[in-house]
């Protein structure tokens, strides 16, 4: 899979080939294949590739490949830190987290990009000036449902169509993904922490972003919605003070590296 990526991102050839990759239309198209019984024979091979335990699922009875990566796991296997002080992770990933300088995210080695950008709004980037942002990648191995961080009420979900590029780092070192992929963000006014946008963002062959609910109520720890198929990205917003985040997400940040976290897992807190 690596030497597939380096291709289309480094050879021109690749960069051809990664314009019809990255539309909506093919991601579509192998969405419709996938939520298809005629691709159930994909299946065993990806459990055993990527190290999946099956048991781990609430059933593993699965009518085409999206049942099987949208696998809903046992409850007692994801408990969500129910302290009201504790910010949660929505979901499984590996993490990486910076301040936001005015309106700027500067990512070490990547791409930057304009919290503006990202919401595609001037006004609505300055709620979260000089806060933080938080960058959850999951790959295809991780649990693709994701859920909400705090007790409050959520507003519409907006829809943002673009292309679908991977989220690999190689991707963000070429192009500004995050700004030019398809994603979909709500603005959530929270009991605890203010209020946190949460963008989910789609990449290559990812065929839906799938959230449950419009404007409303919103519990910690009920599932918002899930990824079907690909590698998928979320990222959530939070104003300036909001929380401390955990120190060992700082120091694995600046050495730009990530840090693997789980749905409902404590990730910061208002009492650090």
């Amino acid at each position: 899979m690596a030497f597939g990526v380096e291709f289309l991102y480094e050879t021109v050839p690749g960069r051809v080939l990664l314009k019809l990759l990255t539309t909506r239309g093919i991601s579509k198209a192998a969405g419709r294949f996938l939520d298809s019984s005629a691709s159930k024979f994909l299946i065993r091979p990806f459990v055993e590739k990527n190290g999946i335990d099956l048991s781990e699922c609430e059933s593993s009875e699965f009518r085409c490949f999206n049942d099987c990566f949208t696998r809903r796991l046992k409850r007692e296997l994801r408990p969500v830190d129910r302290q009201p002080s504790h910010l949660i992770s929505p979901c499984d990933g590996l993490l990486r987290v910076w301040r936001i300088q005015e309106d700027l995210v500067l990512p070490v080695k990547e791409s930057r990009y304009r919290i503006s950008d990202l919401l595609q709004s001037k006004e609505k980037a300055e709620t979260f000036r000089d806060g933080y942002c938080l960058v959850f990648r999951l790959c295809v191995n991780h649990y693709h449902r994701y859920c909400y961080i705090d007790d409050g009420r959520k507003g519409e979900n907006i829809f943002i169509p673009g292309r679908l590029h991977t989220v690999q780092p190689i991707a963000l070192r070429q192009y500004p993904v995050f700004t030019e992929n398809c994603r979909e963000y709500t603005f959530m006014e929270t009991e605890n922490f203010g209020t946190v946008a949460q963008i989910e963002v789609g990449a290559m062959l990812v065929g839906k972003i799938a959230n449950l609910h419009g404007s409303g109520h919103m519990t910690r720890g009920e599932e918002k919605g899930k990824f079907l198929y690909g590698g998928s990205t979320i990222i959530v917003l939070l104003q300036k003070d909001a929380v401390e985040l955990r120190k060992d997400l700082w120091l694995a940040s600046e050495k730009g590296e990530e840090t693997p976290v789980k749905l409902g897992e404590c990730i910061g807190s208002r009492e650090l």
